[in-house]
């Protein structure tokens, strides 16, 4: 064992020649509160955007392919589902999953209330699992094969409005050039997501009921959406797509049919970098002033090896040795406290949320072990940065001075 590492085991151990205990405690504990806020902040944020998006997402698809017409009343003007550029689709790296989708606006009207709709038609094939997570009664409806279904989701939303549950009839209108069509459908489920423009307005049913409401065949659709297995490909696959597509046909990503929310979304990042920025400065403070403190408590030990022949920087070595691992030490409580919390934030739900103000019923909390090494390799090359300029001090430390002072 080299020396330096001796005298700093030596200064961590309990005794005469300890640091006190004080000045111990408050640079741990300082680092452990800093790495916990950083983890967490990051945490939440990244699990709101997540949480938000996928929701988003859900709804409709990262991207959208559909005619460029606009039809009168900005009826879709419908594309065939079998063209050959959609074909491959579906196969293209990066895609989890392509499906046709038709929507249709109108109204349901009760004996005392009428609210406004827009029908979203899926097809048999359609990938129903954010309805099915988000369901909170009944069931999705079935869509067989042969013949067109007439059950329908509504949201919770909806159904509270014009008091409807499972197993209601609901009378629909829907305006087909200058009259309107009427439809009965019988409510399977009751779905919930939380983000009001959406559960205000959509009604989940079959596709077919669309293409019979419009008059089209049964390989017309309104447009085509694309899932992708990583959000953040989503810019390379909608170029790639947008150079397999016809020329008549146009593309969105879900960032373009939704600005607003993810301009929010991303500004929620500058809030990340300010919440970082700040709690690196505390950790920075705590271990600086600690180091500062511990070569002021020990001036004349350092005089003493000084004079037995000790150079400076292994004297540096033995304190930024000691300072350092008094920041892992609050780095690791840091971590196992964030962890903690988050694990019982994901499994209990003990921080609620008013989810007509945010969305959510309760704080999300996203666990991911990269972020976790992150911040702690982060904390402790600051930290070490942080160590080098109190650590000259000691070069000014004159061994006569200080024996004398003893």
């Amino acid at each position: 064992m080299r020396y330096e590492q001796f005298i700093a085991q030596r200064l961590l151990s309990k005794g005469k020649h300890a640091f006190t205990t004080p000045l111990v405690n408050i640079a741990t504990w300082s680092i452990a509160l800093g790495v916990l806020v950083m983890i967490m902040s990051v945490s939440i944020l990244h699990g709101f955007q997540d949480n938000i998006r996928q929701k988003i997402v859900g709804f409709g698809s990262h991207i959208t392919i559909k005619s460029q017409n606009i039809g009168r009343y900005y009826e879709e003007v419908p594309i065939e589902s079998d063209r050959p550029c959609l074909t491959p689709i579906a196969n293209m790296p990066g895609v989890a999953h392509a499906q046709c989708y038709a929507n249709k606006g109108g109204m349901i009207k009760t004996e005392d209330q009428i609210h406004g709709i827009i029908y979203k038609g899926m097809a048999p094939q359609y990938d129903t699992t954010f309805f099915a997570q988000a369901l909170t009664a009944g069931r999705l409806p079935h869509l067989s094969d042969t013949t067109p279904s007439n059950e329908v989701l509504v949201s919770s939303t909806i159904a509270a409005k014009l008091h409807l549950d499972t197993g209601s009839k609901v009378r629909t209108y829907f305006w087909q050039g200058n009259t309107y069509r009427a439809r009965a459908f019988t409510v399977s489920g009751i779905y919930n997501t939380d983000l009001s423009d959406f559960d205000e307005h959509f009604l989940i049913g079959d596709l077919r009921q669309v293409q019979r409401l419009n008059g089209w065949s049964s390989t017309q659709v309104a447009g085509y959406e694309v899932n992708l297995t990583d959000f953040g490909q989503l810019d390379k696959v909608a170029s790639d797509l947008y150079q397999l597509i016809d020329y008549d046909l146009t593309l969105s990503t879900v960032v373009d049919d939704n600005p607003a929310t993810f301009s929010w979304l991303q500004l929620l990042n500058s809030n990340i970098i300010l919440i970082l920025t700040i709690m690196a400065i505390v950790c920075i403070s705590a271990i600086a002033s600690s180091l500062l403190i511990m070569i002021f408590e020990k001036t004349a030990m350092i005089g003493v090896l000084k004079t037995i022949g000790a150079s400076d920087r292994s004297i540096r070595r033995i304190f930024i040795s000691k300072a350092l691992t008094l920041a892992g030490r609050g780095i690791a409580i840091g971590l196992s406290a964030a962890l903690v919390l988050s694990l019982m934030q994901q499994q209990f739900h003990l921080i609620k949320l008013d989810s007509e103000s945010y969305s959510m019923p309760y704080v999300p909390v996203e666990i991911n072990p990269w972020m976790y090494l992150l911040v702690a390799a982060g904390t402790l090359a600051v930290c070490f940065l942080a160590l080098l300029l109190p650590a000259t001090h000691i070069a000014r430390i004159e061994p006569a001075k200080t024996i004398r002072m003893e």
